[in-house]
């Protein structure tokens, strides 16, 4: 029996690790030669990752309109046509991209574009709904924020979303979205062993949302891999936010972190990336780590901890003695 939870007060129950698409979208460029993309892909390889997900239990496949300038979500409609009740869908706007030019074009917070921004989504996943549609600027005001309310409840009604919610870091946001939106179900944040987000995940509990995980494996840090990442990849040349890597090779002081506790995610015989799937398996019911996948190979292990379960409580807790200083609120 594959490991399900529940989206938050939408009700929609969906695999308890999702796929994250960010990297079968391919490359996305933004202003100055930055990347935003995960380099190079093959499509074929793509559609048989999602379609090894779905053999081993995953339901959720997290995608969004600029990733690859829309070419995540036309990979994800390939794969699931003839599948499409098999899958729970999240995509996000907010968020503009040149498809012909792979170029990103700046944001659009405007109720008008949310609803534009669907009916590309729609017609690249070939489908006529989503289930979650969420907002994609993290640190978008409150107030522009809420201004949307109206238009995706609108947009709920119309039966072209089941529920959306916010990719966002800061929890008066997500506060503030669930409170003014009956149907607001989900917030997306950074979430991994590295990085827990207490404050977040206590207003997930007040909110009844889910916390879906972005960056659970820590852009990849978390997999153990050292190898070096080429110039069209986000890692190689690392924005600000991205304190995982270095000039594309892992930045050492994480690097040592890592080491640090894999002797107790993989105590019970996982593999690094799993141990730190199932610590998020267990640090909270409400947990929802979507690892991007972009080989058979990658899925495989991912979705593995779909059958293994949360780390146990003792290792869960050997990983908090060995990391306490990261803790500014003690996890329970």
């Amino acid at each position: 029996m594959t490991m399900t939870r529940t989206l938050g007060r939408s009700g929609i129950e969906a695999s308890a690790v999702g796929m994250g698409c960010w990297a079968i979208g391919g490359p996305l460029w933004g202003d100055g030669g930055q990347p935003f993309g995960w380099g190079q892909v093959d499509d074929d390889e793509s559609v048989a990752t999602i379609h090894r997900a779905l053999d081993l239990g995953v339901t959720l496949f997290d995608t969004a309109s600029n990733y690859g300038a829309g070419h995540s979500e036309r990979v994800l409609g390939r794969a699931l046509a003839g599948r499409r009740d098999r899958a729970v869908i999240a995509t996000k706007f907010a968020n503009r991209a040149d498809e012909a030019t792979r170029q990103w074009t700046g944001t659009d917070a405007s109720p008008a574009y949310a609803v534009t921004s669907l009916e590309e989504s729609l017609r690249r996943l070939g489908t006529d709904y989503v289930d979650l549609y969420q907002l994609h600027i993290n640190d978008l005001p409150a107030p522009v924020a809420l201004d949307l309310v109206d238009t995706l409840e609108g947009l709920v009604t119309q039966g072209k979303i089941r529920s959306y919610g916010w990719s966002t870091d800061n929890p008066a946001s997500a506060r503030a979205f669930a409170e003014a939106g009956p149907h607001c179900a989900v917030v997306q944040h950074d979430e991994s062993v590295l990085n827990d987000n207490a404050e977040m995940l206590a207003v997930c509990d007040t909110f009844d949302l889910a916390s879906l995980n972005r960056g659970p494996l820590a852009m990849g840090l978390l997999t153990g891999s050292n190898r070096a990442v080429g110039r069209d990849d986000v890692r190689g040349i690392a924005p600000d936010w991205l304190v995982w890597f270095t000039d594309g090779r892992p930045t050492p002081e994480w690097s040592a972190r890592v080491e640090a506790i894999r002797g107790a995610l993989t105590a019970d015989g996982r593999t690094l990336a799993q141990g730190a799937l199932g610590w998020l398996l267990a640090r909270s019911p409400r947990t929802v780590p979507i690892p991007g996948c972009r080989t058979v190979a990658q899925a495989t292990e991912n979705f593995a901890t779909l059958a293994l379960g949360p780390l146990p409580a003792d290792a869960f807790a050997e990983v908090e003695r060995l990391l306490a200083d990261l803790r500014p609120t003690p996890v329970h």
